[in-house]
């Protein structure tokens, strides 16, 4: 009873809300950008962080980066939605950052989903980010080079959020017992394990992971005072499936795990046995399908391109049949992929190409490959010299180029000698060959 005879309202936020970091002491994970010893922790720490956009799942603490930078910056924080706001929206943000501005205050402006903003609304933000009107943090779960147009992007540095670990999820769950100011006051008896099923159940959301354990909480035992938290508790908060591998002692990723190294070792039995015990479990036969067709291109590969196909016909005959067949079908699927050679080569080009691309300089396309749909562009020689490989000997015009000249050597597929990558690998000699005895080399 407050002094003025009113009783104070408990804090009726959502736990996942009420323990919300509000610093950088408090904030779990995304320790690739945010350990003490990164730039742009430095930069929070200091309260001069810059604008960015933040790209991730839900729940990995996309809001959360720009409370504890608004926080660390001393600046006043305006949230917008673009799925709820627009021009008119942003200018009313606008004018009151400007008013704070007028009287020595930051405004940090934080646009949840900023994906869903076109292209003109999106422009609406430039001139005053560089102008310092307010710090620009946009947050989204798309890939911003797509969803996002280049002018936001050159002005905004882009940060990727990973899924929480396990781990630092059991940290989150730890961190809301022990400090929420509610919680703390119960006695709660809660296990270790129960608190790792509560992080696996999560996918590497901290929101999800919070909401669980409240939702465990409020079914839980009271005995004597106490807030018990078992098997049972568990069984009707998590995922059924994820409840009968904790219950048996076998975590469910490490049955997911069993079963994909056993299809690329190359074990069909095996593989057969562990997707069984999924399905004893109470596991999503979707789930399975969804991990072949991985392992179609990450293991398999060009070594045997109809797995891909059997893949996704598994899946399909699933969707169209249902469970007694489709289960079956996916039984199908799993021991010919387990059975078929195996090569990682395109995995391997295609993770080694991206990480070029991302970390190379910017190339220029050469001219003689670039599209010259006007006539400006044919008089300033796009397309020029191209040979159009059709009208090739072989159709295949040796000597040719295709990378910028700075990388024209460079090679990533390296097929093996399993399956039909061995006639891969010849026809690519081959073709090698005759580039290097064509007197038609370019560069």
């Amino acid at each position: 009873m407050s002094s003025l005879g009113f009783d104070f309202a408990p804090d009726v936020r959502p736990l996942a809300a009420r323990m919300r970091p509000t610093c950088l002491s408090q904030y779990i994970g995304q320790q690739h950008i945010l350990s003490a010893e990164q730039p742009l922790y430095k930069a929070i720490e200091q309260g001069r962080c810059h604008s960015l956009i933040v790209w991730g799942p839900p729940g990995v603490g996309k809001t959360t980066i720009a409370e504890v930078i608004a926080h660390h910056a001393h600046a006043d924080l305006t949230k917008l939605s673009a799925v709820t706001s627009g021009v008119k929206e942003i200018r009313e943000a606008v004018l009151e950052a400007k008013s704070r501005l007028s009287q020595g205050r930051r405004t940090l402006l934080f646009v949840d989903e900023v994906h869903r903003f076109n292209k003109s609304q999106q422009d609406a933000f430039l001139p005053y980010i560089e102008d310092g009107t307010f710090i620009f943090i946009g947050a989204t779960t798309e890939n911003p080079s797509f969803a996002l147009n280049n002018a936001i992007l050159s002005r905004a540095r882009v940060y990727t959020l990973k899924p929480l670990t396990d781990d630092e999820l059991v940290k989150v769950l730890i961190r809301a017992l022990e400090q929420d100011e509610q919680l703390s006051k119960l006695d709660i008896s809660i296990s270790e394990q129960a608190l790792v099923a509560l992080a696996k159940a999560s996918s590497g959301d901290a929101r999800k992971a919070l909401n669980l354990l409240e939702q465990a909480i409020d079914l839980a035992q009271r005995v004597d005072n106490q807030v018990i938290i078992d098997e049972q508790v568990l069984l009707h908060v998590l995922p059924s499936h994820l409840a009968k591998y904790d219950k048996g002692g076998d975590l469910y990723y490490d049955l997911i795990s069993a079963f994909h190294k056993s299809v690329r070792g190359s074990s069909p039995d095996a593989a057969l046995y562990w997707y069984c015990r999924i399905l004893a479990g109470g596991g999503d036969p979707l789930y399975v399908a969804r991990r072949l067709l991985a392992i179609a291109t990450e293991d398999i590969g060009n070594a045997d391109p109809r797995a891909m196909q059997v893949a996704l016909n598994a899946w399909d005959i699933y969707q169209r049949v249902g469970p007694s067949e489709g289960e079956r079908a996916i039984a199908q699927a799993t021991l010919y992929l387990a059975s078929a050679p195996k090569s990682n080569a395109v995995y391997m080009a295609f993770n080694q190409a991206k990480q070029d691309a991302m970390s190379d300089p910017d190339y220029e396309v050469p001219v003689h490959l670039r599209n010259a749909p006007t006539k400006l562009m044919k008089e300033l020689g796009y397309g020029d010299e191209y040979r159009y490989a059709h009208n090739e000997s072989g159709a295949f015009a040796a000597g040719e180029n295709y990378f910028p000249e700075q990388i024209k050597d460079r090679q990533y597929y390296q097929p093996t000698d399993r399956g039909l990558e061995k006639q891969i690998k010849a026809k690519l000699e081959y073709l090698q060959q005759q580039n290097q005895q064509s007197d038609l080399k370019r560069y």
